[in-house]
């Protein structure tokens, strides 16, 4: 079993450093973090020593990753690592036999079921998190995963709108392991209550897999044409790049470059103590856009510095 599936238990980190850093044996120290208690903002990830200006703080592999459904024919359906297309299967792809193998935490009961009224459903709607939700329960049925794998982060708070809203996919997704057979027994996590706790810990958790290039280089020469075209080549989950808090002036930035593994570094100098953060949305709207992009899709209001001095 991939030692992603197993990174923590309910309520509680488990080796952290070792989930995080998955450098060679050589390279085995911890990064230079740690997780505390912010005095507004809940959990926080701060500096345990100075971090200079540029330099990689940690790695992070993803708890569970999907496509977009524009690129299910072009990417590794496992870690979204860009791939040439073959035109005469119509089967996913994998880019590796690791790939393929790791897959097994989900693929075997995935592959069992037919999807298309439940992808349709998710087209139709412009939805993308009942994707990873999917890949998760059938990591459950699978035995892969615990039903409460993803408890450990942090929930948005949903109307009764917005869960009346899902209750068409729960249903969706429900009759699609039906029909597939499941057993009972295997489903008895899938309920209404579960789902939407799922969702709402994947909202605004789930991090936009924007650009896989093949070198940092790549990732440098493609940042600009990001502005004018849809280039997601998929959604993912993790574990300590959620904790990170926002600012519209961060000093941490998160970069993918061959697959979905996550690499943070540092965007200027920080202090030991300082709590790193991200920038959850695009740094170059204006304050009033993107204070209704964090209230309306993150249910906060940012009180950043760059945002109380009306820049």
């Amino acid at each position: 079993m991939s030692r992603w599936i197993s990174l923590f238990r309910k309520n509680q980190v488990v080796s952290l450093s070792s989930a995080i850093h998955h450098q060679k044996p050589s390279q085995a120290s911890p990064p230079p973090i740690r997780v505390s208690i912010t005095e507004s903002a809940g959990r926080g990830v701060f500096a345990t020593r100075r971090i200079g200006a540029g330099q990689l703080i940690h790695t992070a592999k993803p708890l569970l990753t999907h496509p977009s459904f524009s690129t299910l024919n072009t990417v590794c359906y496992f870690c979204l690592r860009n791939i040439t297309p073959n035109n005469t299967s119509h089967h996913l792809l994998f880019c590796s036999e690791d790939c393929k193998h790791n897959s097994k935490v989900f693929y075997d009961v995935e592959s069992r079921a037919d999807w298309s009224t439940f992808h349709d459903y998710c087209r139709s709607q412009g939805l993308k998190y009942p994707l990873l939700a999917k890949r998760l329960a059938c990591m459950i049925i699978s035995g892969a995963a615990s039903a409460d794998f993803v408890d450990i982060l942090q929930p948005a708070s949903l109307s009764n709108e917005m869960i009346s809203q899902m209750e068409e996919g729960f249903g969706l997704l429900r009759n699609a392991f039906i029909k597939a057979d499941i057993m009972d027994e295997q489903m008895k996590f899938l309920s209404k209550q579960w789902y939407a706790s799922v969702l709402s810990r994947i909202r605004i958790n789930a991090f936009r897999i924007e650009l896989a290039g093949g070198s940092y280089e790549d990732l440098l020469s493609m940042a600009a044409a990001s502005i004018e075209a849809e280039i997601a080549v998929g959604n993912a989950v993790y574990m300590l790049p959620s904790f990170y808090n926002h600012d519209c002036d961060p000093n941490v930035h998160i970069v993918w470059i061959e697959n979905a593994d996550a690499r943070l570094k540092a965007l200027r100098d920080v202090e030991e103590g300082e709590e790193l953060r991200i920038c959850y949305i695009d740094v170059s709207m204006s304050r009033d856009a993107r204070q209704t992009v964090l209230s309306q899709g993150f249910g906060f209001q940012c009180n950043c510095s760059r945002c109380l001095s009306g820049e």
